[in-house]
């Protein structure tokens, strides 16, 4: 489309791969920075319950060795939870008319707001069970997330997925591949497209990670239950809203007519779907926020 774009580098979606008794097995990056963001949510989470001046009352709401339980329960969440958000939010007539493709999870096809509904009953069962203050275990996962998101958002990048809208700016990347090379360029120019991938690892992942942190150990936020899991939902929620405006739409979404892949318009003017399921999580992080305390919360 012009003169002036980043060549997608030499990366692919497989660290290595192995073959055995007949069959290929291959550790790709997705799955690492699935286990990476884990095990350092991990040990934010635990780092976090040692240090009781954290907490009110200095009171940690459960032990740290509780935490490896948490993520079981957290784990499964995510997936089963990403997997049906996926399928509700993005393709209902697909799957309504395919439902033995639902437990095809291997075939792509996760939503994050789905995976965090997911997380978030999951952490209220976990909550319940154990009698846990269940805004103070919010708080606890919810400083841990961003290292996950950043290292999955470089991880669409490498696969070169999820890539933005057609751009001339000089920072945008020509991505392989017919779909992201079909932009409506003339024969023979390159499409280049908005990075968006790394515009949410640093906006979602960088920089909320990096408040939610400062929060956390300089501001004594724990002391105020409700204040992390605010800042985080909207923080995130904001983060999505903006980059949503450069992000390729869903294709489900796409048609002559609608061109932008809104998922809800008036006059030509509207949201993606990506942006109206952020616009619940921005009223209810400010809503948080907004009434956050420093009273110890009456456990569940």
């Amino acid at each position: 489309m012009h003169a002036f774009f980043l060549q997608f580098p030499d990366l692919t979606p497989e660290i290595f791969t192995i073959e055995l008794f007949g069959s290929q097995f291959a550790l790709r990056w997705y799955a690492l920075a699935y286990i990476v963001g884990i095990v350092i949510a991990w040990r934010l989470a635990v780092a976090a319950l040692r240090r009781p001046a954290l907490w009110p009352g200095a009171q940690p709401p459960m032990k740290a060795a509780q935490v490896e339980d948490l993520l079981t329960w957290i784990i499964l969440g995510v997936i089963l939870g990403g997997r049906l958000g996926y399928v509700l939010f993005y393709q209902p007539g697909y799957y309504l008319a395919n439902p033995a493709e639902i437990l095809r999870i291997w075939q792509g096809g996760m939503a994050f707001h789905g995976g965090l509904l997911g997380v978030i009953l999951a952490t209220w069962l976990y909550a319940l069970r154990h009698n846990i203050p269940r805004l103070q275990i919010a708080d606890l996962v919810a400083h841990t997330v961003p290292p996950g998101l950043l290292l999955g958002r470089l991880a669409n990048f490498n696969n070169a997925e999820l890539w933005g809208r057609a751009t001339d700016l000089p920072w945008g990347v020509a991505f392989p591949g017919r779909a992201a090379q079909s932009c409506g360029q003339a024969l023979g120019e390159i499409c280049a497209r908005h990075p968006s991938q790394l515009y949410e690892a640093l906006l979602e992942g960088l920089i909320l990670g990096a408040v939610l942190l400062w929060l956390v150990y300089r501001r004594g936020a724990l002391r105020q239950p409700g204040w992390i899991t605010g800042v985080f939902l909207a923080g995130y929620g904001a983060a999505r809203f903006v980059v949503e405006f450069v992000r390729q739409p869903d294709a489900q979404f796409v048609t002559v007519e609608n061109p932008l892949g809104l998922a809800w318009q008036i006059g030509g003017y509207g949201l993606t779907m990506g942006q109206l399921l952020s616009l619940p999580m921005i009223a209810i992080g400010v809503f948080l926020v907004l009434r956050r305390r420093s009273t110890t919360e009456v456990p569940a």
